[in-house]
């Protein structure tokens, strides 16, 4: 679990850093760094799309996914937690055109769902190299720090969410050790992942209005279908 607390704190720091030097950095510039981070994480998300074997798996647990987050409207519950710490922290008065909701649900997507998130908590858990989650939390303190420029202090919330989420992914695959040790099923979990960060990209270009939280379940679904169609 160290390499999930170092992540965890590398955000919290990189977020912190992007709050003290918001304020002199001219609107124009956060926009065309936020439009850089958009084009980098589709980048990302293409490559890593890439790596399933299986398409069909892929399409499968896209359909399966999107149908269960949209029926449980984990979007919805995102924004509503994100809405609860906003006014917590702003009493309910929006202090900027980026709501605290926005910021949190936005990082804690890019941060989570990224094949170095899937596949370094799994080899944390596995084999105990953090070296893939080490690399994570450099890039993640930088990416928390342009974030925070433009997306404010909601930012610094998905820290929480990081730590929740990664910090599953050790102990489970810890307590899964013989089913999850196969590297054809880590490349569909990372492909799952890659077509939500893809779906992120687009929104944070302002192309689309994907409601990205409903696909979450998709990398739920894509290891259980990989097992199932191994077993065919």
């Amino acid at each position: 679990m160290i390499s999930v607390f170092v992540n965890t704190a590398a955000i919290l720091i990189g977020g912190l850093v992007g709050l003290l030097i918001k304020r002199g950095i001219p609107e124009r510039f956060s926009k065309a760094i936020m439009t850089g981070i958009g084009l980098i994480i589709l980048v990302i998300g293409v490559e890593g799309a890439l790596q399933g074997g299986n398409p069909i798996i892929l399409v499968i647990a896209i359909v399966l996914g999107v149908v269960t987050g949209t029926a449980i409207d984990i979007d919805k519950r995102l924004n509503t937690l994100g809405q609860l710490l906003e006014k917590r922290v702003s009493s309910g008065k929006g202090s900027s055109d980026t709501s605290i909701a926005q910021g949190f649900v936005t990082a804690s997507l890019l941060f989570c769902v990224g094949a170095m998130a899937t596949v370094g908590s799994i080899n944390s858990g596995l084999t105990g190299d953090h070296s893939i989650i080490f690399t994570k939390s450099v890039i993640d303190l930088i990416s928390a720090a342009v974030l925070a420029v433009s997306l404010g202090v909601g930012v610094l919330f998905s820290a929480g969410a990081v730590l929740i989420y990664q910090g599953s992914l050790v102990l489970l695959s810890q307590l899964l050790r013989p089913l999850l040790y196969s590297p054809s099923l880590v490349a569909e979990i990372n492909s799952a992942g890659s077509v939500i960060i893809i779906a992120l990209g687009l929104n944070m270009l302002g192309l689309t209005k994907i409601k990205v939280a409903d696909f979450l379940p998709v990398v739920i679904f894509a290891p259980i279908i990989y097992m199932i169609v191994s077993l065919l």
